[in-house]
């Protein structure tokens, strides 16, 4: 399809996960991101099993972005090793694709 991919991160703070969406789509790395939570996280950490109320970003952008995106996250993140994962998007609508190469920067 096309360079389209959904890049997902979390924060235990509501006002840092907006700043980081905020921050993302200001420099047109990012044509939206949602923000959603709280969520509970349960997860391994350092050999002990921990719980965090966390708020997940949801961001769209090109494939190209990524390493930058990336950069901004770890910038802006506190986390010693913050979620950054992204998943290729293979299908989705051609006008909403089309929206969000539109809405980012091309390079």
């Amino acid at each position: 399809m096309n360079g389209v991919i959904q890049i997902v991160t979390t924060i235990d703070d509501k006002g840092k996960a907006e700043h980081i969406a905020k921050e993302l789509v200001r420099k047109k790395l990012a044509a939206s991101v949602q923000v959603m939570g709280p969520i509970k996280s349960i997860y391994r950490w350092k050999g002990q099993i921990e719980e965090a109320e966390e708020w997940q970003c949801i961001i769209k952008s090109r494939k190209s972005h990524y390493k930058k995106i990336e950069k901004e996250i770890r910038l802006l993140h506190h986390y010693e090793l913050p979620e950054i994962i992204a998943i290729d998007i293979n299908t989705a609508l051609k006008g909403y694709a089309e929206w969000v190469e539109e809405e980012t920067d091309p390079g």
